[in-house]
């Protein structure tokens, strides 16, 4: 089944959980955002391949995040501030244009990832990313640093990857091969 979002392309990949904060300055996102905001509604976040993130339109990635409004602000040079969370992926079958510039997109969504417990052999990406958080000052449930989809989606968007690596890892629907393509990347030694 499809639904028509709103869309906001960026230089950057939301992942369903991840926590981001965007400025916003552009009439077509301050009236998208009061909209959302209004309506309890969401919008997509989608990687930009061709184009910018202000002004003129962008080409993005076929597979996006869309995303949930969970704070706003209004930030020291007077623009809205807002924080989201990513909530469910989907990806675009087809894209429009309204008159204020705002693009939207026909998405159909994907499927949520089963939950998965982190196999033992990747039992040191749960340990990565536990130093990781309380390095940060972040606390989740012990619960979900064992989930397997969880650990893979937080460790892809707190490593310093470039974002088509990011994409790869987002659009991944398995996630045990997330956990090890993370872990052939970062090259971990044990033993």
């Amino acid at each position: 089944m499809s639904e028509t979002i709103p869309l906001f392309p960026l230089h950057t990949v939301l992942f369903p959980g991840g926590v981001l904060r965007l400025r916003i300055f552009e009439p077509r996102y301050l009236e998208m955002v009061s909209r959302c905001a209004r309506e309890a509604g969401e919008f997509g976040i989608a990687l930009i391949v061709e184009g910018q993130e202000a002004g003129g339109p962008a080409r993005t990635v076929a597979v996006g995040t869309s995303a949930r409004i969970v704070d706003f602000e209004q930030l020291e040079d007077g623009l809205l501030g807002i924080t989201v969370r990513g909530a469910r992926r989907f990806r675009i079958r087809s894209t429009g244009r309204q008159s204020d510039g705002l693009q939207v997109g026909e998405v159909e969504w994907l499927a949520e990832e089963p939950a998965v417990t982190v196999p033992e052999r990747y039992a040191i990406l749960s340990q990565l990313l536990r130093q990781a958080l309380s390095q940060v000052g972040m606390s989740y449930e012990e619960a979900l640093i064992a989930e397997a989809s969880w650990v893979g989606m937080r460790l892809a968007e707190m490593l310093p990857l470039p974002p088509a690596q990011r994409q790869e890892l987002l659009e991944m629907t398995d996630s045990v091969a997330r956990l090890k393509w993370l872990h052939g990347h970062l090259d971990i030694r044990t033993g």
